[in-house]
């Protein structure tokens, strides 16, 4: 214990220090339950009030298309974006009568949406990754250039200037028969660091008297363990559960100031989530999810399959020989098959099972996922499903 008290007196919390080497010590000794390991921590399970992204988008022009551009007679609004801009660089693209010229037809040019994500926290100067996708009907955005185009939030401010080739994980080739081939989807890019943050969002966390942590799936009893995690840490009662997806904390004296350092030893307690009973269902592409906590009442099942089997034969008939009458033509023999499922009987599931249990009882009535999603919903309509079932 020596080592470790003499280390933990030249950091500036003493306290924090002590209660963090008493962990260590009790994990040493075996003191502190196994499942406190295999737990998740805060923040991997939830976010802090005002840490978080902001949505950009904006409109802009790629140009320097190998003539897969939109063509301006069925994308209007590219034409009238090139015009605007030409007449900003000062070159007149009209004639006497004030028209856009009708020899105004390029192929190399294709007008895009820009989508990007600012970070928090980002400072004027710094780059982030932008989205590039075509709005009219571009074959192929590989090779082009997007042309200065601003960035716009939420609330109609400017935050950022995109700029830069395109790159684009598809491809498009055709032959002089008409017929090509397609990978990947060629009309979407992405420029890496192609945009430059020219306003910061004003957020100053050195001066918060508390901080609210936001749990990204509400559960009463999973803010509560949050709450008690941080109150032993702490060594207080700092932290108090608000609602189900929110806990508040009063900022410390030791921490006053150091924000930054209270969220960050914070986020790396670990608590054991705690989550719904919940049934999954995706019923297009038959895929069934099932929580830890999924259990039924004693229920009967008996899963019938109804398969009918029609086989149309034809058939020649043909007049004896050398008699004058009839004619040689062809009759249909049809043969119908119809297969209950007499073979399948009523089994039985017990009473609070596991939920390998619970898999193993389904999975013995040998059916289907698509045959158990409809079991599931019958399950739950006989109220023995003491689950929430959710179709997606």
């Amino acid at each position: 214990m020596k080592p470790f008290a003499r280390r933990a007196l030249l950091t500036a919390e003493p306290i924090r220090a002590l209660l963090l080497a008493a962990s260590l010590l009790a994990a040493t000794l075996g003191l502190m339950p196994a499942e406190a390991f295999g737990a998740s921590r805060i923040k991997d399970i939830a976010d802090f009030e005002g840490v978080r992204d902001n949505m950009l988008v904006g409109y802009g022009l790629v140009v320097g298309l190998n003539s897969t551009g939109d063509s301006l007679t069925n994308a209007p609004f590219t034409k009238e974006s090139l015009t605007g801009m030409l007449e900003r660089l000062g070159v007149n693209i009209r004639d006497k009568t004030g028209a856009i010229s009708s020899q105004l037809t390029p192929k190399n040019v294709a007008a895009v949406m820009i989508t990007a994500t600012l970070p928090p926290f980002s400072r004027q100067g710094t780059r982030i990754d932008i989205n590039v996708s075509a709005m009219g009907d571009a074959k192929d955005l590989r090779g082009g250039t997007l042309l200065v185009t601003p960035l716009i939030g939420a609330d109609g401010e400017v935050y950022a200037v995109g700029q830069g080739q395109v790159a684009t994980g598809g491809f498009t080739a055709s032959g002089a028969s008409g017929s090509s081939v397609t990978k990947g989807v060629p009309t979407a890019g992405r420029i890496a660091n192609g945009a430059i943050v020219e306003r910061e969002l004003p957020f100053e966390m050195s001066h918060l008297e508390s901080v609210k942590v936001s749990l990204r799936n509400p559960d009463f009893t999973t803010s509560r363990r949050i709450a008690q995690a941080i109150n032993s840490f702490l060594g207080g009662d700092m932290a108090r559960p608000v609602d189900p997806g929110t806990v508040q904390i009063a900022v410390p004296p030791g921490y006053r100031g150091n924000v930054v350092g209270l969220l960050t030893d914070v986020e790396q307690l670990r608590v054991e989530p705690d989550q719904m009973a919940r049934v999954v269902v995706d019923e297009v592409s038959g895929t069934i999810v099932m929580g830890e906590n999924v259990r039924i009442s004693t229920v009967a099942i008996a899963q019938g399959q109804l398969t009918i089997r029609i086989t149309e034969t034809p058939q020649v008939s043909q007049p004896s020989p050398f008699s004058d009458a009839g004619t040689t033509t062809t009759v249909q023999r049809t043969d119908i098959q119809v297969d209950e499922g007499a073979g399948n009987k009523l089994a039985v599931v017990p009473h609070k099972v596991t939920l390998q249990e619970l898999v193993e009882g389904l999975n013995s009535l040998g059916i289907g996922p698509r045959d158990l999603i409809t079991i599931l919903q019958a399950i739950k309509a006989a109220g023995a499903l003491q689950a929430e079932l959710e179709v997606l």
